[in-house]
């Protein structure tokens, strides 16, 4: 049962050497049928001759599958025949005047209909501004080559994404020739318009540049308010596009009043909002309110890394779900165009029904688990605390380097620190068991090819950009003398050694507690547990850092027309500063702090958090109250020392940042606080000298009781 199949597939058609639109054809229909039919799994190809199935010429297709199967006593005949026409062919393109082209690849000897097929459905962009100008010199119009043979190329694009037999990055790649194409056109198709409308009499002026009536449907696409992470969005908004979507992106820390106001502007069909951080949550929430005031019919689309279907059923669709307008969370991008022509056929009102039942009986649940499950006081659960032993393990000992220290590495220091895995979860490449994971993914059946092109193209624009230094790592690191606070909720922090023993506090940090009950007699945890109480010589530490750069870089894509790389831009941007975070976490550890200064530790050890302390991040589980950034920029000045900006919504500017606390104690872990109760909601907005209701809001993912 794990045998394995492998085998050359040039030696299958080695008799028509040096045809090789024949040769492909017929390495075409039988990879088709031995990958999907008979288990094939290693086959040895030359992947730039590759021809889909789909590219093929009916009679070749026919004769090639009677060929590889032997199903008619012509089929060789049949063969030779077509080979003398494909010979011929070739010839007469040689002596068709003037010097022929040197051929990198024979799918150069298609005609020039089938190239721009064959261009878009591999991506292929090299040839493009030459193909595209042959078919214009044979067309009527610029335009038919954009409804002609570019549209049918991203339909069979549509189509093979939407069967699973192509993955995101190809459909990527393909969007980038399609822009390419239709940029090449766009001056020869104003042109004929300005003609045009001059030979009838019209003032071209009066024309409206913004008609949009062939496309299929249009969206209107935002990162919410406060928020700076779009790099799910853009890939929703090329793979809409890919189907014939046109979607007006308005951009990041987009308000209320501006989404909706474009959205009545550009006469949408669709309205789709994106967020990474949790208070896009709420804001999400208050969207759709107002578009329930305002009398908004358009469906909305929630997605987002924070986002989930249970949140859109229990929180935001109540304010605005109607079989006409529903509320729809979309999982990810290859889900999108689903969703979206299901909206806008014939069939919208039996898709939008089962959804809003499956939402019903999500929320249904939602509450009676809440009823069901039963909290403990905050009293009590500050009762039930971890209780370290300070004195059978003490804190880690006063580190090298008191206060603020920027800090900078460069790209090739935290190379070996980049975590792979969100790189192809970025790009929707996921392996199945046993070969989840990188480096496994590339041994998958069914993603390991196109995982493998993915990452030589990352490997390529990382060593590109490396050299260019497009893109740079800054930083700021802040170790302080620390304790807890006297009812052990909070932590303290101090300036200095003198001004702990002075009892002068720099800022204090507040944290929160678990409270949901528990079935076994582990404590409820909080941060605040993992620091010394006064009289014990503890510290905390904190770190901002970011990866400037990538917002020029994709400016530059952009302008090229090039989401592929635009995208891959993005996704690289992140692993370098997370790498940057794991690799500064290792120098604080061993040098700056100290406490692990015979660490010696593998990169691949690392990611599995085998040495002591956590370093987790405000607005995450361990401490979900994005709010206490504010005190950790106040103290450690990141945006003066290292220009870490922070938004109305406390998301870090640029997007490619993160930021830490950095316990040392060998018993600190990363847990979840859950959701918590009114008791210590108050507790804790009264610690921060914070309203009740604005804590609340900060809060709003975590409460266990409905905010008024």
């Amino acid at each position: 049962p794990y045998v394995k199949i492998s085998g050359g597939i040039s030696n299958l058609s080695f008799g028509f050497r040096g045809v090789m639109k024949i040769r492909e054809s017929i390495h075409s229909v039988f990879l088709q049928h031995a990958i999907l039919e008979s288990g094939m799994d290693v086959g040895i190809v030359n992947p730039h001759e590759m021809l889909h199935i789909s590219e093929l010429e009916d009679d070749i297709k026919v004769a090639c599958d009677n060929l590889v199967f032997n199903k008619s006593e012509d089929s060789t005949d049949v063969m030779l025949e077509l080979t003398k026409r494909e010979k011929a062919r070739i010839e007469a393109l040689k002596n068709g005047g003037g010097a022929v082209e040197e051929k990198k690849s024979s799918w150069r000897d298609l005609e020039v209909i089938k190239r721009l097929e064959h261009a878009l459905i591999n991506g292929i962009s090299q040839y493009i501004d030459k193909d595209v100008e042959e078919a214009r010199q044979k067309a009527e119009k610029p335009l038919h080559i954009i409804e002609g043979p570019l549209m049918d190329g991203m339909n069979i694009i549509g189509d093979l994404f939407g069967a699973g037999k192509m993955f995101l990055p190809q459909v990527i790649k393909s969007a980038r020739v399609m822009k390419k194409a239709v940029a090449y056109l766009l001056p020869f198709m104003e042109k004929e318009k300005i003609e045009k409308m001059i030979a009838e009499g019209i003032d071209p002026k009066d024309f409206d540049e913004n008609d949009d009536s062939n496309f299929a449907g249009k969206v209107l696409m935002a990162t919410v308010k406060g928020d700076v992470h779009d790099i799910g969005k853009n890939i929703v908004a090329v793979v809409l596009g890919c189907n014939n979507y046109k979607v007006y992106d308005i951009g990041v820390m987009c308000s209320c009043e501006k989404i909706l106001e474009k959205a009545k502007e550009y006469n949408v069909d669709v309205i789709g909002l994106s967020g990474l951080i949790t208070p896009s949550l709420d804001e999400m929430v208050v969207v759709a309110k107002e578009m329930s005031k305002a009398g908004f019919k358009q469906p909305l689309l929630i997605g987002g890394a924070t986002t989930s279907k249970m949140h859109t059923a229990v929180k935001i669709s109540p304010n605005f779900f109607t079989v006409e307008h529903p509320v729809i969370h979309v999982l990810d991008a290859s889900r999108s165009v689903t969703v979206v022509s299901s909206l806008l056929s014939g069939l919208k009102e039996e898709y939008v029904t089962d959804i809003q039942e499956e939402y019903d009986e999500m929320r249904e649940d939602y509450y009676a688990g809440l009823e069901d499950r039963y909290f403990l006081t905050f009293d009590q659960a500050k009762e039930q605390k971890l209780k370290i032993d300070f004195d059978a393990t003490p804190p880690a000992p006063t580190p090298k380097t008191i206060g603020v220290t920027v800090a900078e590495a460069s790209l090739e220091d935290i190379v070996p620190y980049i975590d792979w895995n969100p790189f192809f979860q970025t790009w929707e490449l996921r392996g199945r068991y046993p070969n989840r994971g990188y480096p496994k993914i590339f041994d998958d059946e069914a993603v390991g090819g196109e995982a493998k092109k993915l990452f030589a193209d990352a490997q390529a624009l990382m060593k590109e950009i490396i050299a260019n230094k497009s893109m740079y790592l800054k930083g700021v690191v802040g170790l302080f003398p620390a304790n807890r606070t006297d009812d052990g909720e909070d932590v303290m922090i101090y300036a200095s050694e003198e001004d702990r023993e002075a009892g002068k506090v720099l800022d204090t940090f507040c944290m929160l507690r678990q409270q949901a009950e528990k079935e076994s007699d582990e404590p409820y945890l909080s941060q605040s547990d993992f620091i010394a109480p006064a009289g014990y010589k503890d510290h905390l530490g904190m770190f901002a850092v970011s990866c400037f750069g990538c917002d020029k870089l994709v400016e530059k894509y952009a302008s090229e027309h090039d989401d592929y790389n635009k995208i891959m831009s993005q996704a690289l941007a992140d692993r370098f500063v997370e790498a940057f975070a794991e690799y500064l976490h290792r120098v604080i550890r061993t040098d700056m702090w100290g406490y692990a200064k015979d660490e010696s530790l593998t990169e691949e050890d690392l990611l599995k958090i085998k040495y002591d302390g956590i370093r987790p991040a405000p607005g995450y589980p361990s401490q979900p109250d994005h709010t206490e950034k504010t005190t950790m920029w106040n103290v450690i000045k990141a945006e003066e020392l290292a220009g870490i900006e922070l938004s109305d919504s406390l998301s870090m500017m640029p997007a490619a940042s993160v930021s830490a606390l950095v316990f040392a104690h060998p018993e600190s872990s990363y847990f979840a606080v859950g959701q918590i109760g009114k008791d210590q909601v108050e507790s804790y907005a009264g610690r921060k000298k914070m309203e009740l209701p604005r804590c609340e809001r900060w809060l709003s993912p975590i409460l266990n009781y409905e905010r008024d």
